[in-house]
């Protein structure tokens, strides 16, 4: 019979969403799990299959891990399933690893560490560096950043929910269980009837955000710690120009969205906002000029929802 730590004994859960996931890619993340330096014992592994088209159970070996299990969420889109590996998780610190993250082998420690040593942060990550299945386009460069990639040599953080300099990201990202049940709560008590995550092919990009945020309202931190490193596997279509013209218009729309949410003033572009605009785009080249186009049209999307007062997943998804 396999041991079963209490959740005094759990250090951490780890939490890993997905939905038909790559093979070969999905192998790595496991793989890096693996051969973590904390020892396996101190951790446990959720790993939700979020309503894959071939069930995963039978498919992956997590036998190498005494404390691991796969659990089915039939609702599709990211923040079901990560609502779902929050309910499961019972450690009191979750960190939640995407389906293409290669983490250090030191992450798991390095996390628990800051959580002993950083009580004042409730959510936090670490750099996230790519690993590019093939030589990236040169112009895409400056859009990494909407890939989750980021490298950076200090610890930074604050208590602003919604200052980019130190909000940490969905890749390796640790939160609190106090941080993660008030997420849940938001969502049992109807203030999240839009999803901020992806809902099949849909590029929203925002629910990492929110539940990070969630750390503030409860009076905690949120930051960027140096020391957490993991690799971002990256396929070429994700660099294509559609796919990031469409992201591009995707992060805007929620990014908008979730600044209402958490008391900002978000107003339509003026007239004047708006021939500034314009005259950037005529001084910009294809790709550039439609990415940030798109961009724009995200957060017109954005208010005119807010406007309607009609905010919806299925609205926002769509175009």
């Amino acid at each position: 019979m396999p041991f079963e730590p209490s959740e005094r004994e759990l250090r951490l859960s780890v939490v890993v969403c997905t939905h038909n996931p790559r093979a070969d890619y999905f192998a790595r993340t496991l793989a890096a799990l693996a051969t973590q330096t904390l020892p396996s014992l101190e951790w446990e592994l959720v790993v939700i299959d979020n309503r894959s088209e071939t069930p995963l159970a039978g498919r992956i070996d997590l036998a190498w891990h005494a404390n691991a299990r796969i659990v089915r969420e039939e609702t599709l889109g990211l923040t079901p399933a990560r609502l779902a590996g929050i309910r499961e998780a019972r450690a009191g610190l979750l960190v939640f690893v995407d389906d293409d993250n290669v983490l250090d082998p030191d992450y798991l420690e390095v996390a628990a560490a800051t959580a002993r040593a950083h009580p004042h942060l409730g959510a936090w990550s670490g750099q996230c560096l790519p690993s590019f299945e093939a030589e990236p386009p040169a112009w895409t460069r400056r859009y990494w950043g909407n890939l989750s990639l980021r490298e950076f040599d200090r610890d930074v953080w604050s208590n602003l929910p919604r200052l980019a300099e130190t909000m940490p990201c969905g890749a390796g990202l640790c939160v609190r269980r106090a941080v993660a049940a008030r997420y849940v709560a938001l969502h049992e008590s109807g203030q999240r009837g839009f999803q901020f995550d992806r809902t099949g092919g849909s590029l929203i990009s925002g629910g990492d955000n929110d539940l990070a945020g969630c750390a503030c309202s409860l009076g905690l931190g949120v930051g960027l710690i140096a020391g957490l490193r993991l690799k971002h596997l990256i396929p070429p279509e994700r660099l294509t120009e559609d796919y990031l013209t469409r992201l591009a218009e995707g992060i805007s729309l929620s990014s908008t969205l979730l600044d209402e949410k958490y008391g900002l003033d978000v107003r339509p572009r003026s007239a004047v906002r708006r021939l500034s605009d314009v005259v950037r785009l005529l001084r910009m080249k294809r790709p550039h000029r439609d990415i940030v186009r798109a961009a724009y049209r995200g957060h017109d999307r954005a208010v005119a929802m807010l406007r309607g007062g009609s905010v919806s997943s299925e609205s926002a998804g769509s175009r």
